[in-house]
């Protein structure tokens, strides 16, 4: 199981750009595998990465998640694709629906058929990422004779934010995997990793990959932390996708979800995630005491 931070889970209005860079080149210092960054409201994800592609020789990079509905799949295609070659093949492209609440709410659009439309989505994406030139009719995109060059036709892996049963099988048919968050150990294994891998066998797709995000922090006083996690992360257990999850796995929030404890505690969290078959594993490192976030980093460092 690989080990990489995620670079932000909110939006960090203190943070300088040069920041965002130094930690990436620091990741990579490290020893870590991969760095992943969220597309919320601060900087743009794929673009950002795209510079720090520039600045690293082996992170691997990827966003987790860019929303589907604000872009069009060509248009995502072509930033994805310019942001994999300047990056030399080591991008991964997440993308994920969003919620209604940001979708309807906030940007106006239609969130109906989401199912359909992540479906649509991909039928367009996909073939144009190939090199191939894109003709497809549906009900919410008709495209025909797209096709996007780009020097080198960099390899793209995509993976998409996956929770309930329909969408899980769309990850396994049509794409390398599924990026999680809030969702739990025995989630992972009762529901995701099947799901997804029947789907992904009947389509003669390879296995695909899991990348599992959680918070974690190492410190000896468990009940304040998680009590912190629970006060920071609180909207994420309010979404209606991430409550079903939190729900499933039989956890009131997001501190309950979290990997918190001593080394030996952390260290036999990450053994169970590698044991039911997680790829990759996404440390939203608890940011609320730098002392303790430096030690949770050392520590995941001495683990990758």
């Amino acid at each position: 199981m690989r080990i990489g931070l995620m670079a932000s889970v909110t939006d960090d209005p203190n943070a300088s750009f040069d920041e965002v860079i130094n930690n990436a080149k620091q990741a990579e210092a490290e020893g870590f595998d991969s760095l992943w960054m969220a597309n919320i409201f601060g900087v743009d994800a794929i673009s950002t990465l795209a510079i720090i592609g520039r600045e690293t020789k082996t992170l691997r990079l990827g966003t987790a998640v860019t929303p589907t509905y604000p872009r069009h799949p060509a248009a995502l295609a072509q930033q994805a694709l310019t942001t994999a070659a300047a990056c030399q093949g080591r991008f991964n492209l997440g993308i994920g629906l969003s919620h209604k609440v940001v979708i309807e709410d906030m940007f106006g659009m239609s969130y109906d058929k989401p199912a359909r439309h992540m479906r649509e989505y991909l039928s367009v994406l996909n073939p144009i990422i190939k090199g191939e030139t894109a003709h497809f009719d549906g009900e919410q995109y008709r495209v025909h004779g797209v096709k996007i060059a780009v020097p080198g036709q960099p390899n793209l892996p995509v993976l998409i934010a996956a929770l309930g049963p329909v969408m899980l099988t769309i990850a396994g048919a049509m794409t390398d995997g599924t990026i999680t968050w809030m969702t739990g150990p025995k989630t992972l294994e009762s529901h995701i990793l099947p799901v997804m891998s029947e789907a992904a066998k009947e389509a003669g797709r390879p296995a695909p990959q899991v990348v599992a995000g959680f918070p974690i922090a190492l410190t000896n006083d468990a009940e304040s932390v998680r009590a912190a996690i629970d006060k920071s992360l609180v909207i994420y257990g309010q979404l209606p996708s991430y409550r079903a999850m939190l729900d499933r796995e039989g956890l009131n929030g997001p501190g309950d979800l979290a990997l918190v404890g001593d080394e030996t505690e952390l260290r036999a969290g990450l053994a169970r995630l590698r044991d039911i078959g997680i790829s990759d594993f996404t440390a939203a490192i608890e940011s609320s005491d730098p002392d303790m976030a430096a030690r949770t980093r050392a520590f995941l460092a001495s683990e990758c």
